[in-house]
């Protein structure tokens, strides 16, 4: 009897141990934004001529301004996701902030003839530094007095854009005229399998590094290129190794390599450093022209596009 006593009072110690360090893991942050599909039905868009092409862009800040029905369905899904234990960014407050910054004004505003070099939804992944965007589109149906709400959302790493989770449906026809509502029913048969997925992703990434990639190019001014040597090394060599010692499990790809130009791929970055401090792309790719500076006085300038790509281009900034 005392064994059996034993063996459940184990059992229930377990259990309430595997529940804690549950509660307790890391959750991606996320932040919700509404489809280019929506913006481009509901006319929430500005045209750039890119070199001689007409390109829509998501015009958030007036669709945000001007659309009721998004606010409403924005707070509803980051209610449901809250109260799920995951946090979430605000996207009214992350385009705010850039308001705020003379230098970020070209999100709301462009100009004529400009090439457009980082879209939006890019600008807004920078300042929200969310792990993941969730896409949403959703149209409302009417079938006499009743109402029902088809839906469709992703799950975007902001990294590398790749769909990560996915849920969709429509939900039961209702007398119910408001949005939330008839959203929330819609999505709530859904929720829990798409956070399964998010929560599924944000796990491999925590344990297996944060895929981005690197290009690596010279300025023509450079003397030299990536075959010179350097204390018995190759430029190139210098930089494998680099890369090497500084990807979690030494995961990464080379796939081109020349004299001039190198392209590493699935390159995994830790998600935090020793202390336990976000790393994004950019910190990272610093990392290696400090190094090249420091140790082998070559001089280099880093650029991004989005979150996940750096290029570093040697010779000069």
């Amino acid at each position: 009897m005392n064994k059996i006593k034993i063996f459940f009072a184990t059992l229930l110690l377990f259990s309430i141990n595997n529940s804690f360090v549950f509660s307790q893991a890391k959750k991606p942050t996320l932040m919700v934004v509404p489809s280019d599909n929506w913006c481009i039905k509901n006319n929430f868009t500005r045209d750039f001529d890119n070199m001689g092409s007409t390109v829509k862009v998501a015009d958030y800040n007036r669709a945000l301004q001007e659309s009721s029905e998004l606010l409403l369905v924005i707070s509803k899904i980051n209610e449901l996701m809250t109260e799920r234990g995951f946090p979430l960014k605000n996207m009214e407050s992350t385009l705010r902030s850039l308001q705020n910054q003379s230098a970020e004004d070209a999100l709301l505003t462009g100009k004529s003839g400009a090439d457009v070099n980082e879209s939006p939804i890019d600008k807004l992944k920078k300042a929200a530094k969310a792990d993941i965007i969730m896409q949403l589109t959703w149209t409302v149906n009417q079938t006499g007095p009743k109402k029902s709400v088809t839906f469709n959302l992703q799950g975007i790493d902001a990294y590398t854009d790749k769909q990560i989770a996915g849920a969709s449906g429509t939900g039961q026809p209702s007398f119910s005229a408001e949005l939330p509502v008839l959203l929330e029913e819609a999505v709530l048969a859904h929720i829990d399998n798409f956070n399964g997925q998010l929560q599924k992703h944000f796990d491999d990434l925590f344990n297996n590094g944060r895929e981005v990639s690197l290009r690596i190019m010279t300025f023509s001014s450079f003397k030299g290129d990536l075959e010179t040597e350097f204390e018995g090394k190759e430029l190139s060599q210098i930089i494998e190794d680099w890369m090497a010692a500084n990807t979690v499990k030494n995961r990464f790809s080379t796939t081109d390599a020349t004299e001039n130009n190198m392209l590493f791929e699935q390159v995994r970055i830790p998600l935090y450093d020793a202390n336990n401090r976000a790393v994004d792309t950019r910190g990272w790719a610093r990392d290696l022209q400090k190094m090249l500076a420091d140790k082998y006085k070559i001089t280099s300038k880093l650029m991004t596009r989005g979150l996940g790509q750096a290029q570093l281009v040697i010779g000069e900034k």
